[in-house]
């Protein structure tokens, strides 16, 4: 009798050992540098200069919705999600910013997560604007900041940093000229300024994968 049961939890436990190593592992996030992207997504300086590799965001210093200089500084070794929006747009913001706030319910007490919003119309969005805008989403200023400046730092930044251009595939609003930026998507930055991730921030889908993600990140090392 003794032997049949040493038996059946060998077998039990031989068939958990393998049923472990079988599974498949979940990859890693990748990182994504310009030549991952589609040409249009980003600036023709970068192609030129072949910096396909090694991508970090650069520098910046804005204004958020309480008048604080926010930099690099303030994200480093931080995970945070940056988008591009405009406060009087009717169309996809408001989409954006709901799913934003789920975002920010999910971590909203995980000091290492960040939210940036930063305006793609800044003669608009002053600071006062921007307020308004923070307090009708229900943002902790601590953690989702709204941010404006002048619109070449603006502007910069996303073509050279986050390459939020108009990719065929995007939502784009509102055609202020060849050179106005908006698009649908929320970029994944990690701890060491490295894009991991593009989301449809329309999608709910697109945005449960994001929070996922960003799950994921804050336990890398």
């Amino acid at each position: 009798m003794n032997k049949v049961v040493f038996f059946v939890i060998f077998m039990v436990v031989g068939a958990s050992v393998t049923y472990y190593y079988i599974q498949p592992k979940e990859k890693n996030l990748g990182v994504i540098n310009p030549v991952d992207l589609q040409p249009e997504m980003v600036d023709e300086s970068l192609l030129l200069e072949r910096k396909g590799y090694g991508h970090t965001i650069g520098e910046f210093s804005f204004q958020n919705q309480n008048g604080e200089t926010i930099t690099q500084a303030d994200v480093d070794g931080k995970v945070y999600v940056a988008e591009y929006f405009f406060t009087t747009c009717g169309s996809i913001c408001p989409i954006m910013n709901q799913q934003m706030q789920r975002v920010q319910k999910v971590y909203l007490r995980e000091p290492d997560v960040k939210i940036l919003s930063f305006t793609v119309n800044p003669e608009t969005d002053t600071v006062e604007q921007m307020k308004r805008y923070a307090l009708q989403h229900e943002a902790n200023d601590d953690q989702w900041h709204f941010l404006t400046g002048t619109r070449e730092d603006l502007y910069h930044l996303a073509r050279k940093s986050y390459f939020v251009l108009k990719p065929a595939e995007a939502k784009n609003l509102g055609d202020a000229g060849s050179d106005f930026i908006h698009t649908n998507n929320f970029v994944l930055v990690d701890r060491q300024r490295r894009i991991r991730g593009y989301y449809d921030g329309t999608s709910t889908a697109g945005v449960d994968s994001l929070i996922y993600d960003i799950g994921r990140l804050l336990k890398e090392e």
